[in-house]
């Protein structure tokens, strides 16, 4: 789906677990999350740190839609 609306002309970023399943399934903009149970964020943290993971992620993800992408690109910074 992920390739689909990239086609139509929106940059889209791919918020994932596993990021080879992501890199098989073509998507250009990936954001590897925290885990598979808890891919936004850890229960085992205090509130606090739970809006701080939150943050970077979205933080993440929006430097990645601003980037142009020739190939797949794996945003881990």
């Amino acid at each position: 789906m992920v390739k689909e609306i990239e086609r139509a002309g929106l940059p889209v970023v791919h918020v994932c677990t596993i990021v080879p399943i992501s890199l098989t399934v073509g998507a250009n903009r990936i954001v590897p999350a925290v885990a598979i149970p808890y891919p936004l964020g850890d229960p085992n943290r205090t509130p606090e740190e739970e809006k701080e993971i939150r943050r970077n992620l979205v933080e993440k993800a929006l430097k990645a839609l601003q980037t142009e992408v020739t190939e797949q690109t794996v945003f881990t910074d």
